[in-house]
């Protein structure tokens, strides 16, 4: 009978009698056992193709001891990520290595602590076989040592918070990211330059701010910081703080292209003109730095690389057993604890 027009989900007994081998034997071939008569399994497979058998996971996780099932957790509100181009190229590439290598992804936004027990629960629950969290924020994520303290593999996007935990990690090179920044502005004159710097509960944020700095040497100047969200708004917001301390600003490094963005907003609201007056640099090479206006010089990071290295660190230390194919966009990961990715400058008109 055609699936199409069962009124019941057919079962493993079904399955056997139409391939004529025994429920042990249909068992065994759709969990994947490598033991069974090449024969039988077609029989079985045939059999499976025919009823349109599916075959229950949660029965197969308890017996084969996984799920099949990553998860990656965002710690940021669904606006940003929705919004920001960021999330979108980790998110593809989480997803496109997973489903390379047979597995689901389940995505969880961690944006209050009601999503922080829930997701809780949801580890402690052996619903996935490992963990992927970005965005971690310092002090509103237990997410990581939860996930160690269960005995599940975790990688962390970015550098990690707390050095105590013995976690993986997949970064981008923040701290020469921000250096080469810094580097472009001086190199094209700049002599009063200034930073909109990412959260500081954030390790991208404090790595940028920290390559930035040690770039400038003796020309730093604290005063000439400010502090944004990574969003639009927020660089806009701190660029107009900084313009009213230092009004003869003529260099600004956004430590995203976003921020960068708004940061443009607000020096044309102040009659800057960019980059006659005010050269910017933003930190990301999204999509929106080549359309903007003027298009954006900027520190380009990998971010669709970096979910795909992500699943690749995760499986290389808790599924060997799959064999992936060799990538030669993706470092090879067996062995390794931590990756972390080259940046490069890309320059527009904005600087």
């Amino acid at each position: 009978m055609p699936p199409s027009v069962r009124t019941k989900r057919p079962s493993l007994e079904e399955v056997a009698a139409l391939a004529g081998v025994s429920r042990a034997t249909v068992s065994r071939v759709v969990n994947g056992a490598p033991t069974v008569d090449a024969e039988m399994k077609e029989r079985v497979d045939r059999a499976v193709r025919e009823l349109g058998y599916q075959p229950n996971l949660s029965a197969r996780a308890l017996v084969r001891n996984r799920t099949d099932t990553l998860a990656l957790v965002v710690s940021e509100p669904d606006f940003r990520v929705f919004g920001d181009p960021f999330f979108s190229g980790i998110i593809r590439g989480v997803t496109s290595e997973a489903g390379a290598a047979g597995l689901q992804v389940v995505i969880l936004l961690a944006q209050n602590d009601e999503d922080h027990q829930r997701i809780e629960r949801y580890v402690r629950s052996g619903a996935a076989d490992g963990f992927l969290l970005i965005s971690e924020h310092a002090a509103l994520d237990p997410l990581p040592r939860t996930v160690v303290d269960a005995g599940l593999p975790l990688v962390i996007g970015g550098r990690p918070h707390d050095t105590s935990l013995d976690v993986l990690f997949v970064d981008n090179d923040n701290v020469h990211g921000g250096r080469l920044a810094a580097e472009r502005l001086r190199e094209i004159g700049c002599r009063r330059i200034g930073t909109v710097a990412g959260p500081k509960d954030m390790t991208a944020g404090t790595d940028r701010l920290e390559g930035f700095r040690s770039a400038l040497g003796d020309r730093f100047d604290p005063a000439l910081v400010e502090h944004g969200q990574f969003t639009r708004e927020s660089g806009e917001a701190a660029a107009a703080r900084l313009l009213e301390r230092a009004p003869d600003l003529d260099g600004l490094f956004a430590a995203s292209d976003l921020m960068a963005l708004g940061a443009i907003t607000a020096l044309r609201r102040a009659g800057r003109r960019v980059p006659e007056d005010v050269a910017v640099v933003g930190f990301d090479d999204n999509e929106v730095a080549a359309s903007a206006d003027p298009p954006l010089t900027t520190i380009r990071q990998q971010t669709v690389v970096q979910g795909r290295a992500m699943v690749r660190l995760l499986l290389a230390h808790a599924r060997p057993d799959l064999q992936l194919a060799p990538s030669d966009a993706i470092p090879a990961a067996e062995g390794l604890t931590r990756l972390v990715l080259p940046v490069e400058l890309v320059v527009r008109e904005s600087a």
